[in-house]
């Protein structure tokens, strides 16, 4: 077998990735099973410009590093190519690589489909070929997915979310998680699926966001087309699927991109710029043109071949800020002096305009947590162009105030109140992520003040505060039914938690909470917009009650909704109305199926002729201890 000339770069392809504008460069690089000369066999594209040589090496060759040299283009792109017959699908191969500097080094395949199960660290020779059946889904997409419409997502880890219980060591195939998390997803009301990376990295406990194979599907759970089919058992069951992405940074692993041709090719030379010191891992060199091509193709290429409907891009602050968990001095700064990552806003905004100009329905999230303005804004009115930002000054103020003792609430009014100040600056998402229930910051449950009964009223209330706030939504997996330990991603979640009522009650709250939300249009018409937010009283500190408005479109579809932050039942409490109208409660989370106290209105509510919060009418009514109430306009 020798390495015959071939290539699938023409001109254009080179003159794109050289200016960093080829954004599908995953149809050229990597492994391809194609025919030449009438032969079956593989075609190799790998970027490695200051490689002395790079030879293709595996089973196939009894890993000889030398006997399978690819060709060097003639030109300037740095790109090593060549045709190997008779290499089939499921080949086992590294490059390996002669460095600038003589070091002999293998290096798996950085487009590489397929890898060896950890820990082994070999690329492997597979497709993308999948006959997809979720074209009715993806024609509705646009309007599913729009900014104006419900989206609540359930964040899942693979590994952790269930376990056979006969064998909890082993994780779950991509068709075993499917035929149990898609009929549970589609019962409990949520819109949308995140998963936590699921793209290839070497250490489990980096929970994926240590990736080295970007373009792979990570082998723990089978093969790239078993995720194609948890992706299309989704979208037949009108669920959307958002991937967490990780541009940010990458791992120092022998076989992965650091050093990739013996010198610093996708991270930064200066390692001010190219080190995280938090995570003792590599930032991508953002001024290189070829390096964002490589990047941007990533999100296209799973958005094109898997069908995903969104991104959560990880750790954004991190790009934008060379100071980012940096003392000042030990930080590098731009052409101008100044802080900001210039190479990595140009990349953000060309991955925006990139990924919004090629599909339909799609979203970009940033997980965003610094005051960079404009995040997302539209790239030509100079923001970034995500269509949404994770809402973190809301997680942090909101956890804060719910962990005082409610005696104490009336003088921590103000957290709750504060975010509608900022709410609509941007397009904001509210999260209660992985990241609140790890490292000692223990559960969702046990952040509440009180004894069991008040835990779990608090939950609830605080569930029914979040999905009332403007904006999307993100839940953790296991907070919906008030897991009580902390999330570990080496065990299934505590799912025999749902045998007791108190758990019981709170998963049926948030999938109550879920079905509302979706079925009342005031909570998503106007997520991010003025429009769809009045307080009727945010001043009520003593008592710690909190009364506002959702609004949609139609008058008719307006919402009260009232929080009641202490164990104190309020009776007869008096609400200025948005306008003179019947009432009615249509959901409490007091109700006794919640394992609440069952305290409900009842009666329809009559306006009564007493003005109340500088409004014209009001209604009295009761408001449960620890509870959340919502009215609507009685027909």
């Amino acid at each position: 077998m020798e390495v015959l000339a071939y290539s699938l770069f023409s001109d254009f392809d080179i003159s794109l990735f050289i200016s960093g504008k080829h954004f599908r460069l995953y149809e050229k690089f990597g492994a391809h099973l194609i025919q030449h000369n009438k032969t079956d066999g593989t075609y190799f594209a790998v970027w490695a410009p200051n490689a002395q040589a790079v030879n293709v090496t595996g089973n196939f060759n009894k890993w000889n590093k030398t006997s399978h040299p690819l060709n060097r283009r003639l030109d300037s792109s740095g790109i090593w190519e060549g045709f190997i017959p008779n290499i089939g699908k499921g080949e086992v191969y590294k490059y390996a690589i002669v460095g600038f500097d003589g070091s002999n080094i293998e290096k798996g395949d950085p487009f590489a489909t397929k890898w060896e199960h950890p820990p082994r660290t070999a690329s492997i020779v597979w497709d993308t070929d999948y006959s997809w059946k979720d074209k009715t889904w993806l024609n509705k997409r646009p309007k599913a997915n729009a900014l104006n419409k419900p989206m609540s997502v359930y964040e899942v880890h693979l590994g952790s979310w269930q376990r056979d219980p006969s064998e909890p060591k082993r994780v779950l195939t991509y068709k075993e998680i499917a035929a149990s998390l898609v009929p549970y997803v589609l019962d409990m009301g949520f819109t949308h699926v995140e998963l936590m990376p699921i793209m290839e990295y070497p250490y489990y406990p980096s929970w994926g966001y240590q990736i080295t194979g970007y373009f792979a599907a990570s082998s723990r759970h089978g093969t790239p087309q078993e995720l194609m089919f948890l992706i299309e058992e989704l979208h037949k069951n009108n669920i959307g699927v958002i991937l967490d992405w990780v541009p940010s940074h990458f791992p120092g692993d022998a076989h992965g991109l650091y050093k990739f041709d013996g010198t610093h090719l996708y991270e930064h030379a200066d390692m001010r710029k190219g080190f995280h010191p938090d995570w003792k891992s590599y930032i991508f060199n953002y001024d290189r043109n070829e390096v964002r091509s490589f990047l941007i193709s990533n999100a296209m290429y799973w958005l094109d071949k898997f069908h995903a409907d969104g991104l959560r891009v990880d750790a954004v602050a991190s790009m934008l800020y060379f100071d980012f968990s940096r003392k000042a001095e030990e930080a590098a700064t731009n052409e101008f002096g100044g802080s900001e990552n210039l190479g990595a806003t140009l990349f953000l905004k060309d991955l925006n305009e990139a990924v919004y100009g090629a599909f339909e329905g799609v979203q970009t999230i940033a997980e965003e947590s610094s005051t960079y303005p404009g995040v997302t804004h539209p790239v030509f009115a100079g923001g970034l162009g995500f269509g949404m930002k994770w809402m973190m000054g809301w997680m942090n103020d909101t956890l804060k105030y719910f962990k005082n003792d409610p005696i104490n609430r009336q003088f921590h009014h103000h957290q709750l109140t504060f975010s509608i100040t900022y709410a609509f600056s941007e397009n904001f998402m509210l999260p209660f992520s992985h990241d609140e229930v790890v490292h000692g910051k223990s559960s969702m449950i046990y952040k509440m003040p009180g004894d069991e009964w008040q835990k779990f009223a608090n939950l609830r209330v605080l569930y029914a505060y979040m999905f009332t706030q403007p904006g999307t939504k993100l839940l953790f997996m296991g907070n919906e039914f008030a897991q009580t330990h902390e999330w570990d991603f080496k065990n299934s979640l505590d799912w025999h938690l749902l045998q007791h009522p108190p758990h019981l009650g709170m998963q049926k709250t948030v999938r109550a909470i879920n079905n509302l939300y979706k079925s009342e249009p005031a909570l998503y018409e106007h997520s991010f917009s003025h429009e769809g937010f009045e307080w009727i009283n945010a001043d009520d500190a003593q008592h710690s009650v909190y009364i506002y408005i959702r609004k949609g479109t139609k008058a008719k579809d307006t919402l009260i909704v009232i929080l009641n932050l202490t164990p104190v039942y309020r009776e007869n409490y008096l609400v200025g109305l948005p306008f003179k109208a019947k009432w009615k409660e249509i959901f409490s989370t007091d109700a006794k199926e919640f394992f609440g106290s069952g305290k409900l209105n009842t009666e329809v509510l009559l306006p009564l002729n007493e003005t109340c919060h500088g409004r014209e009418y009001s209604i009295s009514l009761n408001i449960p201890p620890l509870g959340a109430l919502v009215l609507k306009q009685a027909k």
